[in-house]
């Protein structure tokens, strides 16, 4: 299993960019709106083997990059979702 302080990276023409959220509660987070997705599209295959392949493979990196951009979109999406129209929360007396 991956330890909260690894980083997951994909290097193109020498930059590295990070794959994985910094923050190791976001992180599960975004994989917690993914895994279930991934796993059905895959079925031979789990997230947690994908996140193993991504420290070696190109192809796993970029993988899993795609996957980790679909989840923070979701999560934009649904704290967009969960703010009122005028954009304030209101206190209820």
């Amino acid at each position: 299993m991956m330890q909260s302080k690894e980083r997951l990276g994909m290097s193109a023409n020498g930059v590295r960019q990070p794959i994985l959220p910094d923050d190791p509660h976001r992180r599960l987070s975004y994989e917690s709106l993914i895994r279930a997705d991934y796993e059905r599209c895959r079925p031979d295959d789990s997230f947690e083997d994908l996140k193993r392949r991504a420290r070696f493979s190109k192809e796993d990196q970029g993988l899993l990059r795609d996957w980790m951009a679909i989840a923070a979109e979701w999560a934009r999406q649904q704290q967009k979702d969960a703010m009122p129209e005028n954009g304030r929360l209101s206190i209820a007396a």
